[in-house]
């Protein structure tokens, strides 16, 4: 069946006037068109107002239209909760961002002088895992992405290699950082970093949709499937065993709770104002952003001048994710399932100033 030809479905609660959610739909309809995309969901909020949509299938078989409501792996946005519960920990004066990992994780972290601020940042130097052939969730593994996987089996593949650099004196994003960071909240509380990310934030906040699946292999329904590409046809990537990801990005989420997520953190509902602006206290990193505490700082260039964006942006095979606010009310949260090839910047970057920039 033609992605071109499949219907969408909205949900609308009060949509923002000032937003062109028409322009918004538009825009995913065009990278169905365009085969960037197999489906496309959105949530957009302006102050109280709010509207979500959904374009393309849920399933390249059935063809069956995805759903505004549909679950999806949310990558590495699972690095803004374990930051978020790590400063939550620093509120309650159980640990500083200047502590070095040694004082509470003995004999983990070859360098102990890292400190948490460095694992946060991405400013550590530690390996990432991920880079070795067989362990990255951005590639297909066929049966091996049912393997189950312990965190010290993550960090014995990433501290087999040496450093990077020196503890603070680059950027590199790696995932060990937020191996051990999930390592260091179970240590703080004795609980698993899930229920504490389920203490701490879904429950208080309802987000009754967003999961820590922890070796569970499928999405609850409803949910749009993801692919890869593997030519001449494509493979169905959507189960696989989340642990090769742990707190790095292995949570479970839908585009309306990552958009209260995000809009309750930078609005300083879930930690002191003094954690968050260290949280928002960035680096230099990458060109297409700046990187905090686990949040990622965006510009998103406006007719009438740049604008400030904060979030986190979460890849993993078969699923990409945009989570995004502005801290004045605005957020935007894409879930986008890539087919031919993943969505550039460019495509992307417009539905960000249609949110960010409505004067334009």
């Amino acid at each position: 069946m033609l992605l071109t030809t499949l219907l969408a479905t909205v949900l609308t609660v009060t949509p923002p006037a000032a937003i062109s959610t028409t322009e918004l739909h538009d825009q995913l309809e065009g990278l169905v068109a365009d085969h960037y995309i197999t489906a496309g969901l959105i949530h957009v909020r302006d102050g109280p107002n709010h509207w979500s949509d959904a374009v393309g299938v849920r399933d390249l078989t059935s063809g069956a239209p995805a759903t505004p409501t549909g679950h999806f792996r949310i990558g590495s946005v699972t690095k803004t909760f374990v930051a978020t519960v790590l400063l939550q920990l620093v509120d309650e004066g159980r640990l500083d961002l200047d502590d070095p990992i040694e004082r509470h994780l003995s004999g983990v972290v070859p360098n102990g002088a890292i400190t948490v601020r460095q694992l946060l940042q991405h400013t550590s130097g530690l390996y990432d895992y991920m880079s070795e052939p067989g362990y990255s969730t951005n590639r297909w593994r066929g049966d091996a992405r049912f393997d189950d996987y312990t965190p010290q089996d993550l960090l014995d593949v990433a501290f087999a290699k040496g450093p990077l650099f020196d503890p603070g004196t680059s950027w590199h994003y790696s995932n060990t950082n937020y191996v051990v960071a999930g390592l260091l909240i179970e240590k703080l509380t004795g609980r698993p970093y899930g229920e504490e990310v389920a203490r701490r934030i879904l429950r208080p906040l309802k987000l009754t949709h967003t999961s820590v699946p922890g070796h569970r292999s499928t999405l609850p329904n409803t949910h749009a499937h993801g692919y890869e590409p593997l030519p001449p046809t494509f493979v169905d990537a959507t189960k696989m065993d989340p642990s090769l990801d742990w707190a790095a990005g292995e949570m479970i989420s839908t585009t309306e709770d990552l958009a209260t997520f995000v809009t309750a953190l930078i609005d300083g509902h879930l930690t002191s104002q003094e954690s968050l602006t260290e949280m928002q206290r960035t680096t230099n990193a990458d060109p297409l952003f700046r990187y905090g505490l686990g949040l990622q700082e965006f510009t998103i260039p406006c007719a009438n001048g740049p604008r400030t964006v904060w979030g986190h942006t979460g890849q993993l095979i078969g699923y990409l994710t945009v989570t995004l606010t502005d801290g004045e009310n605005r957020s935007l949260v894409l879930s986008l399932n890539p087919y031919e090839q993943d969505p550039p910047t460019e495509t992307v970057l417009p539905m960000a100033a249609t949110v960010f920039c409505p004067e334009s």
